[in-house]
């Protein structure tokens, strides 16, 4: 399966879950009216037959509530969300889907009276032929143009969702072209009903014409209600910008570089924007990924606690407590703020994602001893070899060997998959390093009068992978503290006089059984906390069982 219930958000109480959840059951109703459409090119009596089941079940009172319980706590949540935010400087497709959004409610209003209301009210039955009687008149652009605008900001929301996700990303082509090729098939579908229908008209039952136009009244006191409402929140937006402006209380926010002075209410990444500050921001400030996370010094009392959101996002990367997430963190004091990643504007758009990796170094031992000993070409032989080696190993493995420096070699795992099966997959590259290398090693000690060796380094966690460099000289990377966390575990094997120091995270989650005996707490420069690890030597390594 391409896509699987674990991509899904977890299932658990807070703002962004319902959000989600209303989301989902709005966007099933528009997708079922595509489908439900697109079967006409089958047969107007296919489509009818579909509608029946669907009326069914969306005219039911469960359905009805389940509807329009979740469109009044979307348009809600959304305008909650605007309400908090205190600058519209967003991604230009984000703020289009907003827009597509506050415009809804005044679309669906004139197509609700034209399909629903009539006959829930009267107690008629629904038909295609009722519904063709609606679209093919001078009103039915609006009808399609409102189908094309729930679709639009439905399947751009799933979009900024699940656009981290790999499977996501594996699947996107195909699901691309089915948010194409379904609208099309339903437009295609009414036509193709409408010429049916017209060959062979069917009787229906319109409502009666008072009760036309009572709707029709209800309709328009709605919509305008909802218009006035709408201006009413972009007045209040407006006249709230101008008090901050002009008197409300500031705070400072310290950066590396600069200072800001923001109003009191700003989260930090708004702070970033407003004073053009690169500050990475994938998800759009939703708490669904960390790439805005900050490093936080300053009086306890200028951070509220994190909520329900934030906290699992945190979690999921282990971040460390001054870390917190700059879209969702808004001071109430003057605070010291660090972006943990950064990066120039120029370079936002580069980003690829933030994906869970494991990350495997290698490095040779004793290599500045050789490169006294040998000559030049000689050793341009020698990292050959060993770079040939290693990469080999590494691709497969499943993994790539996206960085060589000097004597040492980067691998990511996880491009592609789990990050339990990047884990086994990396400690499966280190066997085979191991193998491969003590196999050359007695011929290389023969070559050059030297025996050889190298260590290993293995880590798991989140990590940004995108493409940096500066003009024509760019490289694929990972970066984050999982990465800086690898290479410090690879010189740990000096210290310890081993092949491989894999963390206990990256270890657990590859499989491989550990008691406490075998977990060990060093400390790892970079890192405040003692970290749990594995020690194994070259037998050790052999005997693991990782299943693949």
């Amino acid at each position: 399966m391409i896509f699987t219930l674990h991509d899904l958000p977890a299932l658990r109480p807070s703002r962004r879950n319902l959000r989600w959840a209303s989301g989902c059951v709005l966007m099933a109703y528009v997708a079922l009216h595509l489908l439900n459409h697109a079967m006409g090119l089958l047969s107007l009596q296919a489509a009818e037959a579909a509608l029946h089941g669907i009326a069914a079940f969306w005219h039911s009172w469960p359905g009805t509530v389940l509807l329009y319980g979740a469109a009044i706590a979307h348009i809600a949540l959304a305008f909650s969300a605007l309400w908090e935010r205190r600058t519209i400087r967003m991604p230009l497709a984000l703020l289009l889907r907003i827009a597509l959004g506050v415009a809804l409610p005044l679309l669906l209003a004139s197509h609700l009276a034209a399909t629903r209301a009539p006959y829930t009210l009267e107690g008629l039955d629904v038909t295609y032929a009722q519904v063709l009687r609606k679209l093919w008149n001078p009103d039915g652009w609006w009808q399609i143009l409102v189908m094309v605008v729930a679709w639009t900001h439905g399947c751009m929301g799933l979009h900024f969702a699940f656009r981290q996700r790999p499977s996501w990303r594996r699947a996107q082509p195909i699901l691309l072209t089915g948010a194409v090729v379904l609208p099309l098939m339903a437009a295609l579908g009414v036509l193709s009903m409408g010429r049916e229908a017209a060959a062979r008209p069917v009787a229906i039952s319109p409502p009666a014409a008072s009760e036309a136009t009572s709707l029709k009244a209800v309709v328009d006191a709605g919509r305008g209600a909802y218009a006035a409402f709408l201006s009413a929140f972009l007045l209040a937006l407006a006249w709230r910008a101008r008090s901050e402006r002009v008197g409300q209380r500031t705070i400072t926010l310290t950066y590396p570089d600069r200072t800001a002075r923001v109003p009191l209410g700003w989260s930090v990444l708004e702070a970033s924007r407003k004073h053009g500050i690169a500050h990475l921001s994938v998800c759009g400030g939703r708490a669904r990924c960390s790439t805005c996370r900050v490093r936080v010094a300053g009086p306890a009392a200028h951070c509220p606690p994190p909520g329900p959101d934030e906290q699992r996002t945190l979690a999921r990367v282990r971040a460390g407590a001054d870390i917190r997430l700059a879209c969702q963190l808004r001071p109430l004091g003057d605070l010291q703020v660090t972006p943990v990643m950064t990066a120039r504007s120029a370079s936002l758009n580069r980003l690829d994602s933030e994906r869970e990796v494991a990350v495997l170094f290698v490095d040779l031992r004793r290599w500045s001893g050789l490169s006294e000993k040998q000559w030049p070409f000689d050793l341009v032989y020698v990292l050959d070899h060993y770079f040939a080696l290693v990469g080999d190993a590494v691709h497969e493995a499943g993994g790539v060997a996206n960085q060589y420096i000097g004597d040492s070699v980067m691998a990511i795992f996880g491009l592609e998959g789990t990050l339990e099966d990047a884990c086994r997959r990396a400690v499966h590259a280190a066997k085979l390093i191991d193998e491969r290398m003590r196999a050359w090693s007695s011929v290389f000690e023969k070559d050059f009068g030297q025996s050889l060796d190298f260590g290993i380094g293995i880590h798991a966690g989140s990590a940004a992978v995108a493409e940096v460099g500066h003009r024509d000289v760019r490289s694929f990377t990972a970066v984050g503290e999982v990465v800086n966390t690898a290479s410090r575990l690879q010189d740990q094997t000096k210290v310890h006089d081993a092949t491989l120091v894999i963390s206990e995270f990256a270890a657990h989650s590859a499989g491989i059984g550990t008691s406490d005996a075998d977990v060990q707490e060093i400390q790892v420069r970079g890192r405040r906390a003692p970290l749990g690890v594995l020690v194994l030597d070259s037998p050790m390594l052999r005997r693991l069982d990782i299943g693949i």
